[in-house]
Order: C-alpha cells, then sequence, then structure tokens
C-alpha cells in the first residue's frame, strides 16, 4: 500500500500532469465503493477544471474549481495509470478524462480503491503536523503498543506499516513498546523521526523515480527489508507479527514497559 512518501510524489506528479485542465467526462465501470450516484459525481466534476491534486492522509484529494473534490484512496492494490484517448486498463476503478488526449484511470484488481466525492475533514492531524502535546496526550492514554498507536489513522493521518517500522528505528524505540510508558524525552525523539523519516524518503523516492504516479519504491529503506537479516548498523532484523502486520526491528530499540 502506498504510504504518505509515496502519495507525496504522485500528488506533485499529478499536479505536474493535470493541474488546470478542464475535466469532460467521468466515467465510473466500478461504483461499488463510490459514495454517491455515477449521476452525482458526473454532474459534480464533468465540465469542472483539476485546481490541483493533494495528499490527504492516506488520500489524494482532486480539487476542482467549482469546490467540489473527488477523494481517492488506493488501499491494498489500487493504482493510478495514464491513457491516450481510450482507457485499455484493466481491473479500473474510475477513469477521469481531461481536455487534450490525455486521462487518467485508477485501477485495483481485488476492486478495493474507493472513490469518494467530497469527503469529510477528519479532525486527527496528519503525520507531519503532529505536535508534542497532541501526541503525549493520545499516548498517555493507553496501553496499546506504540506502532499501533502510530498507524491509528484517528490518531494520526499518513503513517502505514512499513513507514511505522522506519520511524520507531530511527528513533530507537521497540514498537512493542507500552505507549503510556514512554517518557517525554523519548516522545521529543519520535516526533523528529516522524518527520524526518517521511520527508528525507519523499526526497529518496523523488530522485529515483521522479515521474512516478503509482506503485511503492522501498529500496532505500532501513530495517522494513524482508530480504534483508542485517541492517547497515550491522544488528539483526527480526520479524514479528503485530496486529496482524509483519514488524520489522532491531535490538537497538529500545523497550518501555
Amino acid at each position: 500500500m502506498p504510504e504518505l512518501p509515496d502519495l507525496q510524489v504522485f500528488a506533485r506528479n499529478l499536479n505536474k500532469l493535470f493541474k488546470g485542465k478542464t475535466l469532460e467526462k467521468v466515467e465510473v465501470p466500478h461504483s461499488k465503493k463510490l459514495n454517491v450516484s455515477i449521476e452525482q459525481l458526473k454532474d459534480a466534476l464533468e465540465g469542472a477544471k483539476l485546481h490541483d491534486v493533494r495528499r490527504v492522509g492516506k488520500e489524494l484529494h482532486f480539487a476542482f474549481n467549482n469546490k467540489h473534490v473527488l477523494g481517492q484512496h488506493l488501499m491494498l492494490h489500487g493504482e493510478f495509470r495514464l491513457f491516450d484517448g481510450e482507457n485499455k486498463h484493466k481491473s479500473t476503478i474510475i477513469e477521469l478524462h481531461f481536455k487534450g488526449e490525455q486521462g487518467l484511470a485508477i485501477t485495483d484488481f481485488q476492486g478495493a480503491a474507493t472513490p469518494t466525492l467530497d469527503p469529510e475533514e477528519k479532525d486527527a492531524p496528519d503525520a507531519l503536523d503532529v505536535e508534542k502535546e497532541y501526541l503525549m496526550g493520545k499516548l498517555a492514554k493507553t496501553k496499546k503498543p506504540v506502532k499501533t498507536v502510530l498507524m491509528d489513522q484517528k490518531v494520526l493521518r499518513g503513517i502505514g506499516n512499513a513507514y511505522a517500522d522506519e520511524i520507531l528505528w530511527d528513533a530507537k524505540i521497540s514498537p512493542f513498546s507500552i505507549s503510556n510508558k514512554l517518557p517525554e524525552e523519548v516522545v521529543s525523539k519520535l516526533i523528529k523521526s516522524i518527520k524526518e523519516v517521511l520527508e528525507d524518503a519523499e526526497k529518496q523516492i523523488i530522485k529515483s523515480n521522479p515521474d512516478l504516479i503509482s506503485g511503492e519504491v522501498r529500496d532505500f529503506l532501513k530495517v522494513h527489508l524482508p530480504r534483508q537479516k542485517q541492517t547497515a548498523t550491522g544488528a539483526t532484523i527480526y520479524q514479528k507479527e503485530l496486529n496482524a502486520r509483519k514488524t520489522y526491528y532491531t535490538d537497538e530499540q529500545e523497550l518501555f514497559e
């Protein structure tokens, strides 16, 4: 599943391709996940000009000049696909035909990618904007593992499984640490790691895949590495399930319990 850094890059490149263009036609071959009727979607978006594409948590929001927004959550296997003229991509959920020949299809062979017209605003802060007092308050109220809290989109938006591992490794905090046992100075370190790891990852993706609009780039990660046994620092990488997710960590990370 694409996470925050991937989606940041997708938004950047989709803006390059489509910002300012008029959406002439919307087709929805697979409308099961759509929150409104196809007719309502067409009425809201067709003929509008794309103002910009922005990442909101784990979604991309296509904002139009008529104040309507098309939210798109790719879920596990959703992808953005370009097409010229006719869309021939299989497993298309929704296709956007912009003025000119080029269009954009969102595909998902599982049919889980979710388009939403005018998605509701969420209360939880974005991972890049989280403040220390807020996160300390959330952690202090629960005995859940800290990784579980980081991935809870109702607490903090944008962090998924891979980057939760990377952030906690960078902060040298065990993913199994009990949240309300983290000292204030450790939470400060965690906040620093959240921003630094996510921002650096975006730079790494742009450097190696400057035109990316789909997929995941993971070859620069430091601990969430399924095929590697050690980190670059020589520490053994362990793998264990946490809430049915594979978690990667090392003995360099302190356990708070």
